[in-house]
């Protein structure tokens, strides 16, 4: 079955890989992202020029049918130790991650609702739950993402399912400051109990699934995506 989708964030990282494998299954993928990249290569994707950040609404464009999912795969990573923490650098990073999906949302919820069902795919980070050193600013931040997915899944439901998934570090643009050599990657994959750092194809195919028919009885979830790092101790 075709669908339409809305991948905010969707020319890297993350979210071009869901929009790869959401076009590549068929389905019409509407992006949002600052520039095109790579995408003019992938079939059904069209893409619109758009800052979260700048405060712009939804190009009409974008918005013309209805709407069997959204995902919002914007992001920001802001490590340090505490006594450095900006607190106008959380204020942005507070408003791009959760006000710009928040607001987003809210403008695409009319298309989601005509939809005879729809899904919602928020992203966190394992560094929510597990309380990681240095985390302060992307900790606070995705914590509000993750109080979100739960009370909108409470009060959208039974027509729109609302989900969330909790990386741990992925090897994408976002992260290539902390990867950035094969010592760094294999050091950081020690760290998990599978072994290695994850990608964005395994992130993304979760993320389609949750968007999927194949998801309809999952919502309200928390769920990580991170080697294994946010349960087990080998």
């Amino acid at each position: 079955m075709n669908n339409r989708y809305l991948v905010i964030g969707g020319s890297h990282g993350i979210g071009r890989s869901l929009t790869g494998l959401l076009a590549d299954q068929g389905h019409d993928v509407v992006v949002l992202s600052r520039n095109i990249e790579d995408l003019g290569t992938v079939a059904r994707v069209v893409h619109h020029e758009f800052d979260v950040s700048s405060g712009q609404e939804i190009p009409e464009a974008a918005l013309t049918e209805s709407l069997a999912g959204l995902a919002y795969c914007v992001g920001s990573i802001n490590l340090g130790p505490f006594r450095g923490v900006k607190p106008d650098v959380v204020a942005q990073d507070f408003a791009l991650n959760v006000l710009g999906a928040i607001r987003l949302i809210q403008q695409a919820m009319p298309k989601l609702k005509s939809a005879d069902q729809a899904s919602i795919v928020l992203f966190s980070t394992v560094a929510v739950g597990q309380g990681l050193p240095m985390h302060t600013a992307v900790s606070t931040v995705k914590g509000a993402i993750e109080g979100l997915t739960r009370a909108l899944a409470a009060e959208l439901a039974p027509k729109i399912r609302v989900n969330c998934l909790a990386p741990s570090l992925t090897d994408t643009p976002l992260a290539s400051r902390l990867l950035s050599s094969d010592e760094k990657i294999a050091a950081m994959g020690k760290r998990h109990p599978l072994g290695r750092v994850g990608t964005a194809d395994d992130v993304a195919s979760l993320a389609a699934h949750l968007l999927s028919d194949q998801g309809s009885w999952i919502s309200g979830q928390v769920i990580g995506v991170d080697g294994g790092m946010s349960t087990l101790r080998v």
